[in-house]
């Protein structure tokens, strides 16, 4: 596909394609000048545990040059849902870049047209991602529709938190001092990364032993038929391994069978926030399920526990109301986007990307 991008009154030809291995160089560079991406080592992993490795299958990603130069990036990630026993191959809007000297002549858009033409002849049925407000209006005029504001809550651990919360109303200046935003604090990259804890084990470790999370996944409800993420063993020792963003697994009982939290901590303004990932216990029980977030706030040395999803008005947490991520979503089949109450996702599923 090639574009006529007019240029201080001349016509340069850009050309849309789809990105090969060859232009991860030139790839990550562009996303190092636009998006904060340091030289660090861990951003190149970063970008290969989520391109590459993922269990789902590599992202299919486009490119646009100008004199074989990459001067734009736009990438899908695959990830597959499931609604009940039917699985419903999607995509996320993820990593997209566009050189500042090519800003606001079309690109974007003409990569995610491009994108979005190729998936659908492919079979994928549904695109979604949580844009930030920045760049929601974009993706609106490319025919996305916001679904709505995944709803959060906390479950305060220091005593600066443990005033009583009302689930209507907070405290002055409580929702300032969390700072829960859709896009990372400060400079762009700067808090991707996790702190340090000694919170439970590295979850990669508990993760390691795949009869025990089989069984611990084959125990759990259907859930009905809400787009859920479709969860393997493979998914999960994939998810959770990447070791720069420090996820732990605190244990939900005595046996690794017990069940476990996934979370990881990192800052927020001036707290710390353990964002809670996962809660795996035998047969999804309840009562097990408030055992386990109940052991994993006396394990974790944080301000808060940060909860999305079904878990959210378990024991102790309280609702943030007008916080957490805006979902925005596209069918690229006949059918229309699922709205709100068709979704059943987590932290685990929406955070990072």
């Amino acid at each position: 596909m090639s574009l006529a991008i007019p240029d201080d009154g001349s016509a340069e030809q850009v050309e849309i394609r789809r990105s090969r291995p060859d232009d991860d160089g030139a790839i990550l560079d562009l996303l190092g000048r636009c998006l904060g991406w340091s030289d660090d080592d861990r951003f190149v992993a970063y970008f290969r545990w989520k391109h590459v490795e993922n269990p789902f299958g590599t992202s299919p990603a486009w490119v646009a040059t100008a004199a074989g130069r990459i001067v734009g990036f736009r990438s899908f990630m695959r990830w597959d849902l499931v609604s009940g026993s039917n699985p419903v191959r999607a995509v996320r809007a993820v990593d997209t870049a566009t050189d500042p000297a090519w800003q606001r002549r079309g690109i974007f858009s003409s990569l995610t047209t491009a994108g979005l033409t190729e998936l659908r002849a492919e079979g994928t049925e549904l695109v979604f991602n949580t844009p930030n407000d920045k760049s929601r209006p974009g993706y609106l005029k490319l025919g996305w529709r916001e679904v709505g504001q995944v709803p959060v809550a906390i479950r305060p651990i220091s005593p600066w938190a443990l005033p009583k919360l009302a689930a209507e109303r907070l405290p002055p200046g409580l929702a300032a001092r969390l700072a829960i935003t859709n896009g990372p604090a400060g400079r762009p990259g700067e808090s991707r990364w996790s702190q340090p804890s000694g919170a439970g084990m590295p979850a990669a470790e508990w993760l390691a032993d795949r009869a025990v999370v089989a069984e611990l996944l084959d125990s759990q409800p259907v859930g009905g038929t809400r787009l859920r993420t479709l969860r393997s063993v493979e998914y999960l020792q994939w998810r959770y391994r990447f070791e720069p963003l420090g996820y732990r697994s605190v244990p939900a009982g005595r046996s690794p069978s017990d069940g476990c939290v996934v979370l990881r901590v990192r800052r927020r303004g001036r707290a710390t926030e353990a964002s809670v990932a996962e809660v795996l216990v035998p047969g999804g029980d309840a009562r097990k399920r408030r055992r386990a977030l109940a052991a994993a706030a006396r394990a974790v040395d944080a301000d808060y526990l940060l909860l999305a999803g079904a878990d959210r008005a378990a024991t102790g947490f309280v609702p943030l109301p007008g916080q957490g991520p805006r979902l925005t979503s596209r069918g690229l089949s006949d059918a229309p986007a699922p709205p709100m109450e068709s979704w059943a996702l987590g932290l685990g599923d929406l955070e990072l990307f």
